[in-house]
């Protein structure tokens, strides 16, 4: 079956494993590209917008490059340190690439996505198929035609307009078009999408492609003195082509692709969460990618100063609240379900404040803290004072309860930012991270001697790693080692972690591995001063991906396959600051 043929069940390009999936990132949107050449997943104009290519999520529309010879094998690769893709395909009489990217720097309004197809060898001809249909599949776009090989449509608030289909014809309000190039040709598609009419001018395919080039060069950062200098590089351009022009990062270019089949846990993760902002900003700082820093505390900074002690989990990438819940009346991906929105806008969590003062502190590290942010330290410093005491839903989102990691992170925030605060707030602020300490210290220390999960919870949690990391208490306290040696006993699996134990028997049989929590255990063992278990765990974690070299926030560890939505930011901020770390001396 080629990838212009139906299946059984209709479909032009079915599902196919997370790891065969690369990403098209600028910033303000996301594209997802199969195995086939086939785009199933953008959202239009913005990350939290209505997806206009759906086809990941048992969705329509169609925009795809791929080859006529039902024959071929299937590889492809990213431009070093940028989210240019290039799909290559060796069929049985030739060798044909397609080189494609959205368009930088990223217009909020108008998605600009790139294909320049090349023939390498012998004869390899193409099918490109197009059939937007915005709002998961609500609403069908008409073409017509300009004459000069352009084609323009609209409909759904939407319009669109494509070049280098000027031999196309229309098949049920789809664009088809075969191309036969010789070994050396090229041919260029410039397809562009817009919440308003486009201008009658447009750049040309070659300066869209120098500007684009450029914009990653621009903020390409060497990554040469870190433990993994390539992968670093990538997740560095991961999160830079996740994070908006408002200096938002999404969590996940994608929604409702399933942490486990069937088990309901899917979720919509195209907002910006403060947590995840944070962590990647941390790792940014560390790694020395300013752009990615200075946007992170832009953001955070914004939304503390307008919101303070109601400060939100998660946002749009605008600073806007984040929808409620609600399902599509479309198929999902294969053993999940498609759920727009998300619950976490009704929730208060306490920890994301200590993680603001940590990005704070990490910018004042880098000398990238300034004098107007200063506002946002003192909320987030006020909101942890007022609020330290109430039961929150905590990092792993679950019902309220007074979490051990919520609070003994507002003590490592307020210990770091202590180091750039005048006196008087200094000496406020440790006396606060004092209390705090002593108060959970008293009720949420396990009789083993390890950090349990909350006084009523004396589960062990990989979580309970991160507050040593940021410096609530010394990597080498006997509660620090109590929990990681618990960590290592009981939620340790071939080199990988998982959250906690959810009930008696196998961990995998509840949820996949977290990496997050994997390269935390391998910054826990560096710290301790156990190099060759951090480099273990580190290089064990950072094969968990797919071949395009993306990270999902589970790993199944039985089916070596990735769970969850697609890429995740913040594990690749978490293998980003690993990376760097275990490249230092012990002890920096």
């Amino acid at each position: 079956m080629t990838g212009t043929q139906p299946g059984s069940n209709g479909v032009l390009f079915p599902a196919h494993v997370l790891r065969d999936y690369a990403l098209l990132g600028d910033g303000e949107r996301g594209a997802v590209i199969g195995p086939r050449g086939d785009l199933v997943w953008m959202c239009a104009p913005q990350w939290h917008d209505p997806a206009v290519f759906s086809a990941l999520v048992g969705g329509t529309g169609v925009f795809a490059v791929t080859p006529l010879n039902p024959r071929y094998v299937w590889g492809g690769h990213y431009d070093d340190g940028t989210l240019i893709w290039t799909s290559r395909w060796v069929t049985t009489d030739g060798i044909v690439e397609s080189r494609e990217a959205l368009a930088m720097p990223g217009d909020p309004a108008v998605a600009v996505l790139m294909r320049r197809i090349r023939v390498l060898s012998g004869t390899a001809p193409v099918r490109v198929l197009l059939q937007p249909r915005p709002d998961f599949g609500r609403y069908q776009m008409d073409f017509s035609t300009a004459g000069h090989g352009v084609w323009s449509a609209d409909g759904g608030g939407l319009w669109l307009r494509v070049r280098g289909m000027g031999q196309a014809t229309v098949t049920g309000r789809m664009l088809q078009q075969d191309i036969h190039l010789r070994p050396g040709e090229e041919h260029q598609i410039v397809m562009e999408l817009s919440s308003q009419p486009l201008p009658a001018g447009a750049p040309s395919p070659s300066d869209l492609w120098a500007a684009t080039e450029q914009a990653w060069a621009a903020s390409a950062t060497g990554m040469n003195d870190t433990a993994a200098p390539a992968d670093a590089r990538r997740a560095c351009a991961v999160l830079r082509g996740m994070t908006s022009s408002t200096g938002a990062m999404v969590a996940a270019a994608t929604l409702g692709l399933p942490e486990r089949d069937e088990a309901k846990r899917n979720y919509d993760y195209r907002y910006a969460w403060i947590r995840d902002q944070c962590v990647a900003g941390q790792a940014a700082g560390a790694a020395g990618a300013a752009g990615l820093l200075d946007g992170s505390v832009r953001f955070v900074s914004e939304r503390l100063l307008a919101d303070g002690t109601g400060l939100k989990p998660a946002y749009t990438v605008n600073g806007g609240r984040v929808p409620d819940e609600q399902t599509l009346d479309l198929p999902g991906y294969p053993g999940g379900t498609d759920k727009v929105g998300n619950w976490v806008n009704g929730q208060f969590q306490l920890d994301i404040y200590g993680e603001a003062l940590l990005l704070f502190a990490a910018a004042a590290r880098a000398d990238h803290l300034e004098s107007t942010h200063w506002k946002a330290v003192e909320q987030a410093a006020a909101a942890i004072e007022a609020k330290w005491g109430a039961p929150d839903a905590g990092i792993w989102e679950l019902g309220n309860e007074r979490w051990t990691h919520s609070r003994l992170m507002c003590v490592a925030g307020l210990r770091a930012i202590c180091r750039y605060a005048p006196a008087a707030q200094a000496s406020d602020w440790g006396a606060l991270a004092d209390k705090i300490m002593a108060e959970t210290a008293a009720t949420c220390t396990h009789p083993s001697g390890r950090w349990q999960r909350s006084a009523a919870d004396g589960r062990t949690d990989a979580a309970l790693l991160i507050p040593a990391i940021r410096g609530a208490l010394p990597a080498h306290h006997p509660r620090s080692l109590a929990t990681a040696e618990a960590v290592r006993k009981e939620l340790l699996d071939d080199g990988y972690v998982y959250r906690f134990r959810h009930k008696p028997g196998p961990l995998a049989n509840v949820e996949g591995a977290f990496l997050l929590c994997g390269f935390f255990l391998a910054l826990t063992e560096y710290q301790q001063g156990n190099l060759t278990e951090a480099f273990r765990l580190f290089e064990r974690n950072r094969a968990a991906c797919g071949s395009p070299g993306l990270f999902t926030e589970e790993f199944d560890i039985e089916q070596r396959q990735l769970r969850g939505n697609f890429p995740q930011a913040f594990v690749h901020a978490a293998m980003l600051e690993t990376a760097h770390r275990l490249a230092l001396p012990p002890g920096q």
